[in-house]
């Protein structure tokens, strides 16, 4: 939530100004700047919307939700008793990853000129944050796919197979797209560059 909130306090505080001209040596390190800076915004706006998506099914189904700290982690807690209404907690977990696989779909769906940085961060911070629940983050205490597992009918694996595999279409449907072609690489006045520069 706080590197959300971050990332988007970059969209209102550093606006990115385009412009229609050739690069020199300078400006390729500006258009750089932008090009990251524009990566991040996309991949904040990500995350924020799977942590809203979070609070506002808690909301919708009549409960308030409060974030505090899990081992020194910002974690948005639900408010539901999860042993009362596991159905509803199961929807509260589900939202976000959900949330951030329909985004996904949408970029990918809808007509649109494609491969910009900021749907690029958006892109992949969803397929991320889906690789993160189900490796390393599916057995955590407050794990998204940990309470989905307790409180339905389907396993860890399952769960982990369901939302694995719609990331996997995602990350096949860009591997596939020109548009999306060397999807970690910037722009530069030369061609292109991987990675940052100092």
């Amino acid at each position: 939530m706080i590197a959300a909130s971050a990332m988007l306090s970059l969209l209102v505080i550093l606006p990115t100004i385009a412009r229609a001209q050739s690069l020199s040596s300078g400006d390729s390190s500006k258009e750089s700047d932008n090009y990251w800076r524009r990566f991040a915004i996309g991949a904040g706006a990500s995350l924020l919307a799977h942590e809203s998506a979070h609070i506002l099914t808690a909301l919708a189904l009549g409960f308030h939700p409060h974030i505090g700290f899990d081992k020194g982690r910002p974690t948005v807690y639900s408010g539901i008793d999860s042993e009362k209404y596991p159905h509803k907690q199961f929807l509260f977990s589900a939202a976000g990853l959900t949330t951030q696989a329909l985004i996904n779909e949408l970029i990918l769906d809808i007509p649109h000129s494609r491969g910009g940085a900021i749907e690029r961060g958006v892109l992949a911070c969803g397929i991320g944050t889906t690789l993160f629940y189900i490796t390393i983050g599916r057995n955590g205490d407050v794990s998204d796919i940990a309470f989905m597992a307790r409180t339905s009918s389907l396993s860890k694996t399952q769960l982990s197979l369901i939302y694995g595999g719609v990331s996997a279409i995602h990350a096949v449907r860009m591997w596939r797209d020109p548009a999306y072609s060397h999807f970690f690489i910037r722009p530069t006045g030369n061609g292109a560059a991987l990675g940052f520069s100092f």
